[in-house]
């Protein structure tokens, strides 16, 4: 069992959900954030360094069985992208080993919970 955490640009949203549906990946979890990346340098204003302000984005965690990753992984990969190269600010994808996963309605474990 993976967590897949994306981080994506929050107009791509749509476009990234429905590719998940449309691959059968339909249990996501969405929250919103803000943050920085390489999208902006620091800035030195009036002799300071002036830190970028943070850009919203979207987190999107999805738990899948092993057999899932490539085709979650592959399809956030495609729909996230902002042109057929990508740009910077586009986002991340990571990839953690779930070490237990419980459905609390019938307490079922492991894959069969996800």
């Amino acid at each position: 069992m993976k967590l897949i955490t994306a981080i994506i640009r929050e107009n791509k949203l749509d476009e990234v959900r429905e590719a998940l549906i449309e691959n059968e990946i339909t249990r996501i979890t969405i929250v919103r954030v803000s943050g920085h990346g390489q999208q902006k340098e620091a800035d030195i204003y009036r002799g300071k360094k002036v830190v970028p302000n943070l850009t919203p984005k979207v987190k999107i965690e999805i738990a899948v069985n092993d057999e899932f990753v490539d085709i979650t992984v592959n399809t956030i990969l495609q729909a996230a992208k902002s042109n057929s190269t990508g740009a910077v600010g586009d986002g991340k994808i990571f990839i953690s080993n779930l070490e237990e996963c419980i459905r609390i309605r019938t307490e079922e474990k492991g894959s069969k919970a996800i």
